[in-house]
């Protein structure tokens, strides 16, 4: 049985083949063609560095059919960090590639592994914004708003972190 999913990837190391972290995420979009259809891409963002990472961050966002279940495909965006040359690192540090499994057509998925939603993606920019702009009507699971309603609630002027 095919699923869809929505991932969310993102760079700000440079690579020794593909240069810069634009080139790095432009080129895992590509890559991602081997765990399924890659039916829609957002365009690169490049976004303000989180916690202790010191440079920009290049982000985009795809839509994926695939025959993999959740774990598989978490198996599969790790082992496309791996091939891009991430090793082991600090949470919210510099990296070549990050992947991330932010919703799937079945729902809510939740293991010692994955969790699905994201747990964070209502609150990331440099995800709602990419994700919005290629699957604007695809709604939370667990709050019901679509991409689109989430991402003008996070970019409202009056939104104040909570």
């Amino acid at each position: 049985m095919s699923s869809t999913y929505l991932v969310a990837l993102g760079s700000n190391r440079r690579h020794h083949l593909y240069g810069r972290p634009r080139q790095v995420v432009l080129a895992a979009m590509e890559e991602l063609s081997a765990l399924g259809t890659v039916s829609a891409r957002s365009s690169v963002l490049s976004t303000d560095p989180l916690g202790p990472a010191q440079r920009r961050f290049a982000n985009a966002a795809c839509v994926i059919e695939s025959e993999y279940d959740p774990p598989a495909m978490l198996a599969g965006l790790k082992r496309l960090e791996r091939e891009f040359g991430r090793r082991g690192s600090r949470r919210w540090g510099d990296r070549v590639l990050d992947c991330d499994v932010v919703l799937w057509s079945g729902g809510v998925w939740q293991d010692r592994q994955l969790a699905i939603p994201h747990p964070e993606f209502r609150k990331r920019a440099f995800v709602l914004a990419p994700a919005s702009a290629i699957a604007p009507a695809w709604r939370d699971p667990i709050g019901g708003l679509t991409l689109r309603q989430l991402n003008a609630r996070l970019t409202r002027k009056d939104h104040l972190p909570r």
